[in-house]
């Protein structure tokens, strides 16, 4: 079925990668659509999928908000996390979607994603998460900001147990997740054309009082300054995280 590309509108067959094949423009994934590009088939076993958020400030209608976007998204929360193998390889996974309230980091999404880090370092298997993001949920008040020191921290204890940690920055990434664990990988990935930044450009141009260059904060932009380490294209991805997987395991490679 053609879908209408937001980019070039026009009407393309976008294929199992997502991506129009007229302007290259990469479309979202579901979590189930990202596993499928990488992960050994039928490798994939969810983990915390019954964890759904609650309603800490008591914010009227915050709750009425996460049934609706429960139901557009088919998602119980922002990240779905899990074990899988890649060529056979296993590997713990944390998949961001913004689907569900824009990726929005609140209690539930900084439990999993702190959850998933733990797993693999207690199990000694890299750990890899696809991030997509607008920042904070706002929604929770204290209680999301606290994340970012909550997933910083677990980061921390892969440093210390030598547990490779691969972050895949996918459109758009942005605010809290971008100020805490999104720049904390042994190997910074990013998908084409995605928006990669903490602030908005109209918020900083504000701040600074000058006009930002042509395309600030699109990952090629990032690649160019050093924040991110290497573009990869949605065909290329299986491969290119097996190699680093081969590459950074305890005993052999950069974390021997």
């Amino acid at each position: 079925m053609d879908e209408l590309c937001p980019q070039c509108q026009k009407d393309v067959e976008v294929g199992p990668y997502r991506i129009c094949p007229s302007c290259n423009h990469y479309f979202p994934l579901s979590p189930q659509q990202r596993i499928a590009l990488f992960a050994d088939p039928d490798s994939f076993v969810e983990m915390a999928k019954e964890m759904k958020s609650m309603n800490p400030i008591s914010l009227a209608g915050y709750e009425d908000k996460l049934k609706e976007n429960e139901k557009k998204s088919s998602l119980s929360d922002a990240v779905t996390i899990g074990s899988c193998t890649i060529e056979q390889q296993p590997v713990i996974v944390g998949i961001m979607s913004f689907a569900f309230m824009g990726g929005s980091m609140g209690s539930v999404v900084g439990e999993k994603i702190t959850q998933a880090i733990i797993e693999g370092a207690l199990r000694g298997e890299p750990v890899i998460i696809f991030t997509a993001s607008g920042g904070a949920r706002m929604q929770e008040g204290i209680f999301s900001l606290m994340q970012m020191a909550k997933t910083a921290s677990a980061a921390a204890l892969l440093e210390e147990t030598r547990t490779p940690l691969f972050l895949v920055l996918t459109n758009p990434t942005t605010g809290g997740v971008t100020a805490s664990f999104a720049m904390l990988g042994d190997v910074i990935l990013a998908e084409p054309g995605a928006v990669i930044g903490f602030a908005g450009p109209r918020v900083i141009e504000g701040t600074i009082g000058q006009k930002l260059p042509d395309g600030f904060q699109r990952s090629e932009f990032q690649l160019k300054k050093g924040f991110v380490d290497a573009l990869v294209e949605r065909k290329n991805l299986r491969s290119t995280l097996s190699f680093l997987i081969k590459t950074h395991v305890k005993g052999g490679g950069a974390h021997a």
